[in-house]
């Protein structure tokens, strides 16, 4: 084995890791060597015989553990893009490890009383905010507690991070072995070309994505087939087969609830909330409580609809086969006559791409000279008038060796303090195809995963825990929703969407069509979001002394009380594949997508009065907002940007829903 490639920084471009020299046999030396290296840069600071300083103390805490930011990075990118049985078992190990690194820091009563110790008087805001957050950290996280709590403590964060790694890799091969075969190829009548190509490219396999709702239930004129997808979709990680994973939410529920208590709070709501720009779980409550009623009423609505139109009661595996009859026949618009102008690499370059040039000034230029973690993965130098930013990488393919989703995530955070520039990847799951044509949801998530890499990219803090997406658990959505407004922008639009084949663009009448057709079905979608978000909540508003031991029982109860249980509108996860809540980190925090979405709808409006799809528009977007990560209080700095609070009112006009009040 070659020498710890983690240990100095990689000479690549922006430190770029060097893909082609790491190993997995090389993960566990450099996590213990990089725990080691932390562990003995923090006794450093304690054992300083100097009196505690926002230098000696924060900033040494920040500039601590360069190491082990290394190899944690390239590890958790390939364990959600490129996962091996090596890699799991490596992951099952470390993971409890990390947790009790974490405590063994966040709880060393010395650092503790440095950090007590030091004045904010004389500080810059960020700085202030710095030491502010580092006390509050260390606080939630059990500082005051007394020893035997402390020791509590830490076993329970201890089984909590290895039961939410035992949760992922169980719905990884959950989801794998759930695929559905099909032997029949005229099964698969009503998909695409390129769909059933890119079936039989997976072996005849239909592979499911994570929410509840398939892509392929759409088209699929075999309802038999449609409901066998539905059924596998719906029953992972509830069959009690080795992929079950009721048991692991059932104990982390109670193990994040006992923690909540020894922490003082009521349940493990109240304590993920606390820090989020909501502050309170009644806010939440008060939110969702002007939604749901006018969610669900549309949703039934549009079901009787669709019931109308098949002839017979509308079960969850029908509603988006004959939703897009009736979009069809309603709007003259068939979702599958939009693919053949929604081609990838044109998607990317003159839509994702070209907005952001617009906006903010930015260059995209691919390189072929950096190491890969896989040959589907792409790098691109970004950069402005300035000159560099840092990189962008791009892994957009489906494979069964990556989790479901799409997701942010980056190799190094920008921060003057460290000298770093950003270094941010977006993971989706697309269907590879010759040529790969996207749906229109597709494109709305290659937006919207770009918005959070914008925020990566853009930011400019000096310290490193603010950097980018490190902002409250429910603001870090509202940059990437933001950005998905650009998709049908028209400037945009026209830019984008046009034939494979021909190069002709979206025809007029087919992009007035996409637009009257915004609204549809929107009942549902907001019902289906909701549904989940109710979940989690019900979840983590169990107390300590609260069991639950049927899981299918608690859902249907926690669904019927909060009045969102519409059965052709199921949760968008159910509990046993909600990897959001119980593989990551959302857990009482999946409101966040609905919470971000009204300073999302609202800024869309100040855009819209402000000329849209301008340099002068995007630069203010960048000063007050992208650029600032968590360096200001999130909400301040919207305030001071749009002039006054946020305003429920575009949310609920751009959801079809205000008229339905």
């Amino acid at each position: 084995m070659t020498a710890d490639p983690f240990r100095a920084p990689s000479p690549l471009p922006h430190g770029y890791p060097d893909l082609d020299a790491i190993r997995e046999e090389h993960f566990l030396p450099a996590f213990e060597a990089g725990m080691a290296q932390q562990r003995a840069e923090v006794d450093a600071i304690t054992a300083d015989p100097a009196p505690p300083t926002f230098d000696n103390t924060v900033v040494a805490l920040e500039r601590s553990g360069a190491a082990l930011r290394r190899v944690s990075a390239v590890f958790s990118t390939l364990v959600g893009s490129c996962s091996t049985p090596g890699i799991r078992e490596i992951e099952a190990e470390v993971a409890p490890r990390l947790a009790a690194h974490g405590d063994a820091i966040t709880l060393d009563p010395a650092l503790f009383a440095r950090l007590e110790a030091i004045s904010p008087d004389g500080l810059d805001e960020e700085s202030r905010r710095l030491l502010e957050r580092r006390h509050r950290d260390a606080v939630r996280a059990g500082a005051r507690l007394g020893a035997d709590e402390q020791q509590r403590l830490r076993a329970l964060n201890a089984e909590i991070s290895t039961l939410s790694t035992e949760f992922g890799s169980r719905l990884l091969a959950g989801a794998n072995a759930a695929a559905v075969r099909v032997d029949d190829p005229a099964r698969l009548d009503g998909l695409s070309p390129d769909a059933v190509a890119a079936v039989a490219a997976r072996g005849d396999r239909l592979s499911l994505v994570l929410p509840t709702g398939q892509p392929a239930l759409a088209s699929l004129t075999d309802r038999a087939l449609r409901e066998e997808l539905h059924t596998a979709s719906v029953t992972r990680g509830a069959l009690g087969d080795e992929h079950d994973t009721r048991d692991i939410v059932r104990r982390l529920v109670a193990l994040r609830a006992e923690r909540a208590a020894l922490l003082g709070h009521p349940h493990h709501a109240s304590w993920v909330v606390e820090v989020g720009t909501a502050g309170t779980v009644e806010a939440i409550d008060a939110m969702l409580g002007e939604l749901v009623p006018v969610a669900v009423a549309n949703a039934r609505a549009e079901a009787a609809d669709l019931a109308a139109l098949a002839g017979h009661e509308i079960e969850p595996w029908d509603r988006a086969y004959y939703a897009e009859r009736l979009r069809k026949e309603r709007y003259d618009l068939d979702a599958a006559s939009l693919r053949p102008y929604l081609e990838l690499e044109r998607v990317l370059h003159d839509g994702v791409f070209f907005a952001a040039h617009r906006l903010y000034g930015l260059t995209f230029s691919e390189r072929h000279d950096l190491p890969l973690h896989h040959p589907d993965v792409r790098v691109f130098d970004v950069a402005d008038e300035d000159g560099p930013l840092g990189l962008f990488v791009a892994d957009l393919f489906a494979r069964d060796s990556k989790r479901g989703g799409a997701w942010m995530n980056s190799f190094v955070v920008q921060s003057h303090l460290l000298g770093t520039r950003p270094v941010v990847l977006n993971t989706l799951n697309i269907a590879r195809g010759e040529p790969t044509l996207l749906t229109i949801d597709e494109v709305r998530t290659l937006f919207h995963e770009f918005g959070h890499a914008l925020h990566g990219l853009l930011s400019d803090v000096r310290y490193p825990t603010f950097s980018g997406t490190g902002v409250p658990r429910d603001f870090v959505e509202y940059p990437s929703q933001v950005n998905e407004m650009w998709l049908d922008d028209p400037e945009v639009l026209r830019n984008y969407a046009r034939h494979h084949v021909t190069g002709e663009p979206l025809p007029a009448v087919l992009v007035e069509r996409l637009h009257a057709a915004r609204r549809f079905g929107e009942g549902f979608a907001t019902t289906e979001y909701l549904a989940a978000t109710l979940l989690d909540l019900a979840w983590h508003r169990l107390g300590p002394d609260d069991s639950v031991d049927d899981v299918p029982a608690f859902e249907a109860d926690a669904l019927r009380a909060a009045g969102v249980d519409v059965p052709s509108a199921p949760p968008r996860y159910r509990s046993t594949y909600f990897n959001h809540v119980f593989g990551g980190g959302y857990s009482a925090g999946y409101y966040s997508y609905i919470w971000s979405e009204v300073l999302d709808a609202d800024t869309v409006d100040w855009f819209a009065e402000n000329g849209g799809l301008t340099r002068a528009n995007g630069d203010a977007f960048r000063r007050a907002l992208l650029s600032r990560g968590g360096a200001v209080d999130p909400m301040e700095a919207y305030r001071a940007f749009r002039g006054r609070d946020p305003e429920l009112r575009p949310l609920l006009e751009r959801r079809g829903l205000a008229v339905h009040r």
